[in-house]
């Protein structure tokens, strides 16, 4: 699997990609491992790898030949701190949360837009919280769906392996549950009429409704989520960088400028 090489200075400016080989160095658990700056181990060398799960935008998408977004963005802050470039994987978000990219050595860290949740925590180590989020309904304008309550007898679409299922799965009554794989098949499903709503985090959503004004999100659903960045279970070395990058950011007020670069406003303005 192709991985994209993306220089670490993103946060700050533009950078150049350039196609890797996901195989290159890697290899399971430490065996082939260098090390970074600070004594992190790495699977590949002069690069901090990172497993996401495309698309999922405005946290992780394909522009042109670059993938960018608000993840990408935070995890350049990383590289940048360990004195290397990121290479970005776009691998299943089910060997994502699972832990089983970051067992095998297929990359250094998960960044996916990932709910922290008890479930993951037995798969693999978190970060401190980066970004808050919750759940919402996306649909048609004209569509007279305001609430969870109007979605018996509706086809509801959900991804695969998030949140949202389960929330929708444990919360909506009397709805068709219709499963997608990805988030952008999940959108197309609601444009087309494929399904009548559908339930996500509401980043991507609202910034998918923005950019189609037909569509609009009716509601959320407090749900009080915080996403983490994903590392292998005892990987403490590289979660300590991760957590300082973390902290300094949201001091230094590089956090408020990236959020503003991607959704529109800083936190808090929101």
């Amino acid at each position: 699997m192709p991985a994209i090489r993306r220089s670490f200075p993103a946060a700050l400016g533009a950078a150049a990609l350039a196609l890797v080989l996901a195989g290159c160095g890697g290899g399971g658990g430490d065996e082939g491992a260098t090390q970074a700056e600070g004594g992190v181990d790495l699977v590949n060398e002069g690069q901090l790898t990172t497993c996401t799960h495309l698309p999922y935008e405005p946290f992780q998408f394909q522009q042109g030949d670059q993938i960018v977004g608000f993840d990408v963005d935070m995890v350049d802050l990383v590289a940048q701190r360990l004195g290397v470039e990121q290479a970005i994987i776009d691998t299943p978000f089910d060997t994502i949360q699972s832990g089983a990219d970051l067992d095998t050595g297929k990359c250094d860290i998960a960044a996916a837009a990932m709910t922290i949740t008890e479930t993951r925590e037995q798969n693999l180590d978190f970060s401190d919280p980066y970004f808050e989020a919750t759940q919402a309904l996306l649909v048609k304008k004209d569509s007279g769906i305001t609430g969870a309550e109007q979605l018996a007898g509706k086809r509801l679409g959900v991804q695969n392996g998030t949140t949202g299922q389960t929330y929708a799965q444990e919360n909506v009554q009397g709805a068709e549950i219709v499963v997608f794989e990805d988030l952008g098949l999940l959108l197309t499903a609601v444009q087309t009429g494929n399904v009548d709503a559908a339930i996500n985090d509401n980043g991507p959503l609202l910034d998918f409704a923005k950019k189609n004004p037909e569509l609009a999100v009716t509601t959320e659903f407090d749900t009080g989520e915080q996403y983490g960045f994903g590392a292998r279970t005892g990987n403490t070395a590289l979660l300590q960088v991760v957590n300082e990058v973390i902290a300094q950011a949201k001091s230094d007020g590089t956090y408020d400028r990236i959020y503003e670069k991607w959704f529109g406003q800083a936190p808090s303005q929101g």
